[in-house]
């Protein structure tokens, strides 16, 4: 008895870090339940002046990443040069603006450019 009560404690202790460990990797991230409308205009407004054919910054529209790149964009954007510019936005904007571009990448049934 002793050995099944040790068997089921260790696999109760496995289980409870896995769960752990599994909310702590959703929380770093995004998904796209934002409001994908509000994304386009905020997509628009914050990246769009500077990811421009000419502009500072590479040309970038929804449909110049795969939705696996933008999700490793936004889970990775503190290694952008641009970071700075991230941080001015709330949560749900960023939520909304991943949920446009996500919505609309490469690989997604509705790919969009940003004209």
């Amino acid at each position: 008895i002793m050995k099944r009560n040790q068997f089921v404690a260790t696999v109760l202790v496995a289980l409870l870090i896995a769960a752990t460990f599994g909310i702590a990797m959703a929380a770093d991230e995004f998904t796209n339940t934002g409001n994908d409308n509000k994304g386009k205009y905020l997509f628009r407004k914050n990246c769009r002046t500077c990811h421009i054919p000419g502009g500072t910054a590479p040309d970038l529209s929804p449909n110049s990443k795969t939705q696996a790149q933008w999700q490793r964009t936004f889970k990775n954007y503190e290694k952008l040069s641009c970071k700075d510019e991230w941080k001015k936005l709330s949560p749900s904007d960023l939520t909304d603006t991943y949920t446009y571009l996500y919505n609309h990448a490469y690989d997604s049934p509705q790919p969009a450019t940003c004209e």
